[in-house]
């Protein structure tokens, strides 16, 4: 057996927020223009429009993304609100980690493929990979497979297409779950990306972990050294 591909998470991983706009301030905004909407319904709704409907229909814009979540809760906002409200999460900033490009270009120097893993709509991060678009052979979001990436059929569609076989597949992620368990399960490796030193002594007495992308290569070419071993 031979290691073929890297798949990456996205958030967390590759990048991260710089401006959010949090749920609270959402609700403030909508309750001044007269719509009774709680920060914790606007958060549920925005949720559930991320995992649930977007990989089923597909958004391409803040605007038909919001519509929906404001549809979802049974809202019906006037255009002016609708406008505000979008400008709001249009001026969300996204950047790749410090660590980033160095470490797909160099996946990508060790003869492999390379892919992303998220569900979140493309139009939320796609500008901010530009320095990274050319390392990058895949990038799958939960509507080209049409569910989430907690249903093992995301990762199974982007083997495919990467043309490897599970045990020929790194999965780097920060999620324990979603980057390391669902992966093990399939008959992948996993890397858990421990940014913050979130993870305890029992995750690492089982786990491949790295602090940062830079560690997590160091390992890939390690893995790759004991399969040509």
């Amino acid at each position: 057996m031979v290691l073929r591909a890297v798949i990456f998470d996205l958030y967390g991983t590759l990048i991260r927020a710089v401006e959010e706009v949090s749920d609270s301030t959402v609700s403030e905004y909508l309750v001044r223009r007269g719509y009774d909407v709680s920060p914790q319904q606007f958060h549920v709704s925005f949720a559930f429009t991320a995992l649930v409907d977007y990989p089923r229909r597909g958004h391409n814009s803040w605007r038909d993304f919001l519509g929906q979540v404001l549809e979802k809760l049974g809202v019906v906002v006037d255009e002016d609100t609708l406008r505000g409200l979008v400008e709001m999460f249009e001026g969300c900033r996204y950047e790749l980690y410090p660590d980033a490009l160095n470490a797909v270009s160099r996946v990508k120097d060790l003869g492999l493929k390379t892919a992303i893993a998220t569900t979140a709509p493309k139009f939320m991060f796609y500008e901010y990979l530009e320095p990274i678009k050319r390392y990058l052979d895949l990038i799958i979001t939960g509507f080209e497979v049409g569910c989430d990436k907690s249903n093992p059929r995301m990762y199974a569609k982007i083997i495919e297409q990467l043309g490897a076989q599970p045990g020929e597949v790194v999965v780097v992620g920060d999620d324990p779950i979603l980057d390391v368990e669902i992966p093990l399960r399939m008959g992948m490796h996993a890397i858990l990306l421990d940014r913050r030193a979130r993870y305890g002594r029992g995750v690492r007495e089982y786990r491949l972990i790295a602090k940062n992308l830079s560690e997590a290569v160091t390992i890939i070419e390690e893995l790759l050294g004991a399969f040509d071993s």
